[in-house]
């Protein structure tokens, strides 16, 4: 029998994929648990109708990401902390102090998550932060930290 999977099943395949199975797996097991549905004309149809809607949100997202990364790229942020001599910081300068400046001094909210530091700034000066804002979209903010 062939189904359209509706969750990732481990050995079979993924969510959306058109697969062949034994009668009596679909029957008894992927169809009544929610797993799976017949792959039916109408089915095949929503499913490709989904996979376009999908992809078209995706580009919208991708567009949307690529917009915020050029506006970002010209921006500079500027951190001020304690520090002492040297140029050393009592403390440190985490993604998250990052995220709050850039909300506060340009209004634009980035999760914390999406700036890829390789350990907190421990030091003033200027520096370039790269944000992962989709899976292929990079941008490079620059921080300048002062005390």
């Amino acid at each position: 029998m062939i189904v359209i999977l509706q969750k990732d099943l481990k050995g079979t395949g993924k969510a959306g994929d058109v697969v062949k199975v034994s009668d009596g797996y679909a029957r008894n097991m992927l169809i009544p648990r929610g797993i799976a549905k017949e792959a039916t004309e109408g089915n095949i149809k929503n499913l490709e109708k989904q996979k376009a809607l999908a992809a078209e949100k995706k580009a919208e997202q991708k567009a949307a990401a690529q917009a915020t990364a050029e506006k970002i790229g010209s921006l500079t942020v500027t951190i001020q902390s304690k520090g002492g001599e040297g140029g050393r910081l009592f403390g440190s300068i985490t993604s998250k102090d990052i995220a709050d400046a850039l909300a506060d001094q340009h209004g634009i909210k980035i999760d914390k998550k999406k700036i890829d530091l390789g350990g907190p700034i421990k030091q003033t000066g200027d520096f370039t932060v790269p944000i992962k804002l989709y899976s292929d979209v990079t941008a490079s903010l620059k921080v300048t930290v002062t005390v």
